[in-house]
C-alpha cells in the first residue's frame, strides 16, 4: 500500500498548529500551583521531619511553616537572609523551607512571609548559628599570658572558652571567624572548648599536642633529642631557651641560620646547607646504635587509622624580623633506609625528582615572611607531600615505606632575595587532621 503526505499551504498550517496549541493550554494539571491573593498568616512552626512545634532553629534546618493563604507568599526571609523556595512544597495551609546557611548581617529575630506586592508578614521566629567549629590557634605551644588568636567557624554569641584545666575570663570576638585571648594560668594540654547560645564544641587541634612527637630536641615531650648525620643539631644547630633575642617556645629547639647571605635569590644556587638544613638517617645495620625515630609505631598506626589525607605535619616556628625570610622553599621530606641511611651517607636524594616532599614558603605572598618575634604553629597536610625540589608534581607516591628517617632543609622551590633568615623550629609532630 502506498502512503500519500500532503503539504498544506502556510495559512491552513499555521492554522491548525495554534488551534493545537490553544486545546493545550486549555489542559491543566490537579496539583498545578497558583499563587493566591491577600495576606498570609502563619499558626505556628514545625520540624518538617517530626510535628514538634518550634521558636528557633539552627541554620540549614528544614522546616514547615503551617497557616493559612501561604501560597500568596512570593519570599521568606529569616533575619535579613532570603530563604530558597520550592512551589512544589507550598499549599494554601503548609509551607515547607531550609533556614539559610548564609549569617545574618542584620539580626532581627523575625520570619518575613512576602507577596509578590511586597506586602510583609511578620512572625517571632529566633535562627540561631551552627554550633562552632574549631580549626587552628596561632600558636598551640603558647604559654601562660601569650595571646594567641582561634580561627574557625560559627564564632556567634560566643558565651566562654575553655582550655583543660582553665577557663578564659577575657576574651575578644573579632569576628563570626576569629577570637582572640590570653592563656590562662593553670592551662593543660587537649582540645580548646568554645560556646556559645547553640552549644560548645571542640577544636579539631590539641593545646599543648605531644601525640606523635618525632621531634621536641630536648626529649622532654617523648620526641627525639637530636638529628643523625651530616647535619645533626649537636653541631651547632640546637639552641636553649634564653640562647636568642627570643624565647624558646619550651626548652631546646632547632635553630637555623648564622650565615651571612645563607640564601641566594636563586632557589638552587649555592647556598650555606650546613646552616639550612636538618638530617635524621636511620641505619639498616640491625645492630648499629642509632635508635630508631621515635613514634614509629604510632605514625604507622595513625596512616592505617586516618590515612594520608587525615593526618598533617605540625610543628612550632620563629622567624624574627631581624632576619626575615626571602628565597628559597623549606624541604620536607619523610625518608625510607635503602634510600637514606647513615651507613652510606650522601645528599644526592635532595635533588631526586623521584622523591615525594613538601614545599613551604610563606615568603612567597608579599616576598617577605616572618613571625613578628613570635612562635606561630605550622600545619602542613600530608596530601601536601607530592613535589619534587622545584615544586613539580612528582610521579613517587608517598606511603608507609617513608617512615624511617626525616629530613629538612631551605633550598630549591621558588626564587625571591638574598637573605639570611634565622629559622627556629620545635614540636616536629605528624597528628591527626
Amino acid at each position: 500500500m502506498k502512503s500519500t503526505i500532503k503539504y498544506l499551504g502556510g495559512f491552513l498550517s499555521a492554522a491548525i498548529v495554534l488551534g493545537g496549541l490553544a486545546s493545550c493550554q486549555k489542559m491543566d494539571y490537579p496539583d498545578r500551583f497558583t499563587a493566591t491573593e491577600g495576606l498570609p498568616s502563619v499558626d505556628y512552626v514545625r520540624y518538617a521531619a517530626q510535628d514538634v512545634f518550634i521558636s528557633q532553629a539552627f541554620m540549614d534546618e528544614v522546616l514547615c511553616v503551617v497557616g493559612d493563604n501561604l501560597r500568596s507568599v512570593h519570599d521568606v526571609l529569616f533575619n535579613d537572609q532570603k530563604a530558597i523556595l520550592n512551589t512544589s512544597y507550598i499549599t494554601d495551609h503548609t509551607l515547607i523551607v531550609s533556614v539559610p546557611s548564609t549569617p545574618a548581617k542584620v539580626t532581627t529575630n523575625c520570619m518575613y512571609l512576602v507577596t509578590a506586592k511586597q506586602d510583609t508578614v511578620k512572625y517571632d521566629f529566633k535562627i540561631l548559628p551552627p554550633i562552632p567549629k574549631i580549626t587552628s590557634m596561632t600558636n598551640e605551644w603558647a604559654k601562660e599570658g601569650e595571646e594567641v588568636t582561634l580561627y574557625g567557624r560559627y564564632f556567634i554569641g560566643v558565651t566562654g572558652i575553655d582550655l583543660p584545666g582553665a577557663s578564659v575570663t577575657d576574651f575578644t570576638v573579632n569576628s563570626s571567624e576569629s577570637i582572640t585571648f590570653k592563656i590562662p594560668a593553670g592551662a593543660s594540654a587537649g582540645p580548646v572548648t568554645v560556646t556559645t547560645e547553640s552549644g560548645s564544641a571542640n577544636s579539631v587541634f590539641q593545646f599543648m599536642d605531644s601525640r606523635n612527637m618525632l621531634f621536641d630536641f630536648d626529649g622532654l615531650r617523648g620526641g627525639m633529642a637530636t638529628g643523625n648525620g651530616w647535619r645533626a643539631p649537636a653541631k651547632g644547630h640546637l639552641h636553649n631557651d634564653g640562647d636568642d633575642a627570643f624565647a624558646g617556645v619550651d626548652g631546646a629547639y632547632l635553630w637555623l641560620g648564622g650565615a651571612s647571605n645563607g640564601l641566594k635569590a636563586d632557589a638552587t644556587g649555592v647556598w650555606a646547607e650546613d646552616e639550612y638544613s636538618f638530617d635524621y638517617w636511620n641505619s639498616t645495620d640491625v645492630n648499629s646504635a642509632i635508635p630508631p625515630l621515635k613514634s614509629l609505631s604510632t605514625f604507622s598506626n595513625y596512616l592505617d587509622k586516618y590515612g594520608i589525607a587525615g593526618l598533617t605535619l605540625k610543628f612550632e616556628c620563629m622567624v624574627p624580623t631581624s632576619n626575615p625570610w626571602k628565597t628559597c622553599s623549606m624541604q620536607l621530606m619523610f625518608s625510607d633506609s635503602k634510600t637514606v641511611n647513615a651507613d652510606a651517607g650522601t645528599n644526592n636524594y635532595f635533588s631526586d625528582e623521584n622523591f615525594p616532599r613538601a614545599l613551604w614558603t610563606p615568603w612567597l605572598v608579599g616576598g617577605s615572611y616572618d613571625t613578628g618575634d613570635k612562635w606561630v604553629t605550622v600545619s602542613i597536610p600530608l596530601t601536601e607531600f607530592v613535589y619534587t625540589h622545584m615544586g613539580k608534581s612528582c610521579a613517587t607516591t608517598f606511603d608507609k615505606s617513608y617512615l624511617d628517617g626525616f629530613t629538612l632543609f631551605v633550598w630549591g622551590g621558588e626564587s625571591g632575595s638574598d637573605c639570611d633568615p634565622v629559622i627556629a623550629i620545635d614540636h616536629i609532630r605528624v597528628v591527626p587532621l
